[in-house]
């Protein structure tokens, strides 16, 4: 679960909702396209918070910047269906939001976790409005297997409890979680636990039953994905429990892609190093741009 550094939005950023031919999107958007848009995608059980570091310093390099919640997540509805939450709905969500943005300039696409096979999938499907690509702390197929079965755990949980009432499903679920929390583990802030709290009671348990099996199921697609000419960067920190390291190395080789790992951070680079991930960034959209 990827903690935000921080909850109190930069003074140059808003939230709105974002219109699309899909429905609307709650954001969180920073800056101007001076050099390009970038469009944030956050993972599993995750929301737009996930990136709000990096909304100053990739808005002071002189791009917008934009930081969605997928559909059932945190503050964007839902329906309660399994079918609406498949990865092809959600790819098309990504495409229907980057043509909401209408970007005059370059667009570049970030997903971070599940949000990188998301986005993986909207690339396949069609790459024609993306400048570029970068996964973060996202691999190639499915993740790592003690990854995978703690994932069933929680669909399985989710799934014997959606029958109840949703708020009652959601307590019950976090309830069980925070249980299994390390007795030594730092506790959060006040602030913070409050809001993972409602984060996860306001989504979708139909998004997380359907995106959790997507975790444990999905195919590597990097030759078909390999074969976009998109520029592609893989990202991570140095440790990584769903998609180990190695992997992700490897993943870059077959994709000819650029490779960053970024010191003192693990699965959310986005939010515990986010002053060196916005730098690494903007590097790469430097990089072929010449800007």
């Amino acid at each position: 679960m990827s903690k935000p550094p921080r909850l109190t939005l930069p003074p140059a950023a808003r939230a709105y909702r974002l219109s699309t031919a899909r429905g609307e999107f709650a954001v969180h958007e920073a800056g101007g396209p001076e050099h390009g848009t970038a469009l944030l995608v956050p993972g599993f059980t995750g929301s737009k918070e996930d990136f709000i570091a990096l909304l100053e310093p990739l808005a002071a390099a002189g791009y917008r910047v934009v930081a969605v919640d997928g559909r059932g997540q945190y503050e964007t509805p839902g329906p309660g269906e399994e079918t609406a939450y498949e990865l092809q709905e959600l790819a098309l969500d990504v495409l229907a939001q980057a043509a909401a943005l209408d970007a005059p300039g370059p667009l570049h696409l970030v997903g971070h976790s599940l949000g990188g096979l998301i986005s993986r999938a909207a690339v396949l499907r069609d790459a024609s409005p993306f400048a570029s690509l970068t996964l973060m702390s996202s691999g190639p197929a499915a993740i790592a297997e003690d990854q995978q079965a703690r994932t069933k755990l929680l669909v399985m949980a989710l799934e014997e409890l959606r029958d109840t009432a949703p708020d009652t499903c959601m307590e019950t679920v976090w309830a069980a979680m925070r249980a299994q929390d390390p007795a030594d583990a730092e506790p959060d802030s006040p602030e913070l636990s409050a809001f993972l709290h409602e984060r996860w009671l306001r989504t979708v348990p139909e998004q997380l039953i359907t995106t959790g099996r997507v975790l444990i199921s999905e195919p590597d697609r990097i030759a078909e994905l390999a074969a976009v000419p998109l520029p592609k960067l893989v990202l991570s920190g140095v440790v990584d429990y769903a998609w180990p390291v190695p992997l992700m190395d490897e993943m870059a080789v077959r994709l000819a892609a650029s490779r960053v790992v970024v010191e003192g951070a693990e699965h959310s680079p986005n939010a515990e190093n986010p002053q060196v991930t916005a730098g690494a960034l903007v590097n790469f959209w430097q990089s072929f741009s010449g800007r």
